[in-house]
């Protein structure tokens, strides 16, 4: 399967560990463009795949039925084309799947941004369903997220803080696409992480100002996998993107580097 992926490469003093980012549901690798560019700069080989269905991957006519072990395969995938165990970051679901993924996987490292915890998505899901009842019922009949994420307000209230500029808002909400209804089954309860069986060290992120994955979830995420969470103040779920994302790459390349990656 032809899988796209978005490669920033050092320009000079490169490090030996690559970096391999997961975007979440209905999102792609273009959600981490801020990220490879800062990495680049700072020495790794970058790489953002978009999962099947999503990009320039194939997959789009099968996304709907895709389960959370194929979007496994498409990072091992990935992963065994460069050359060495990367350091597997993911966000939200992509979070979830970069769990699974290390479970059984070759890594150097993982690192959690506002990712769906261990236990599952249906709290998160449940806090939705009482602020957009309508919202949430149109994607889950439809199985397409843009039936709720259906305008930049939406979007804006869902992902990013107030002081985010509108133009990045926009552009999110002009690349929200459809995503799998039976990955998002498995995230409820049926295809779940085993954290006990990660043995490489973890970095577990959010943000105080997230909706969707409370401070309370990355902390419980950070206790499963014998760490403690970071908690960035001001930042909304959209860490990568939203105003301040600076803040959270450096605390990233400092933890690479205590690590000796």
């Amino acid at each position: 399967m032809y899988l796209e992926v978005l490669s920033c490469q050092p320009m000079s003093n490169p490090r030996p560990t690559p970096l391999l980012f997961v975007h979440g549901a209905s999102h792609g690798a273009w959600c981490w463009v801020n990220f490879l560019d800062y990495f680049a700069a700072h020495g790794y080989a970058a790489h953002a795949l978009n999962l099947r269905g999503h990009g320039g991957s194939d997959g789009k006519e099968r996304l709907r039925w895709a389960r959370l072990r194929d979007f496994v395969q498409d990072i091992a995938q990935v992963a065994a084309g460069l050359p060495k165990a990367p350091v597997v970051i993911g966000h939200c679901s992509g979070g979830l799947v970069v769990q699974k993924y290390l479970e059984s996987q070759p890594a150097a490292a993982g690192i959690l941004l506002a990712s769906v915890p261990p236990g599952g998505s249906l709290a998160p899901y449940l806090r939705l369903v009482r602020r957009h009842p309508w919202g949430a019922l149109r994607s889950l009949l439809t199985l397409d997220s843009r039936a709720y994420l259906n305008s930049p307000r939406l979007v804006r209230e869902s992902f990013f803080s107030a002081g985010c500029p509108d133009e990045v808002v926009n552009e999110c909400w002009r690349r929200i696409e459809p995503d799998s209804a039976l990955a998002s089954l498995d995230m409820l309860g049926f295809g779940l992480p085993r954290p006990e069986r990660v043995k490489v060290p973890m970095l577990v992120m959010g943000a105080a100002n997230d909706r969707q994955i409370r401070c309370a979830e990355v902390e419980a995420t950070a206790r499963a996998y014998g760490t403690q969470a970071v908690i960035f103040p001001g930042l909304a779920h959209h860490m990568m993107l939203d105003t301040g994302w600076p803040t959270v790459a450096e605390r990233m390349c400092a933890w690479l580097a205590e690590q000796g990656l």
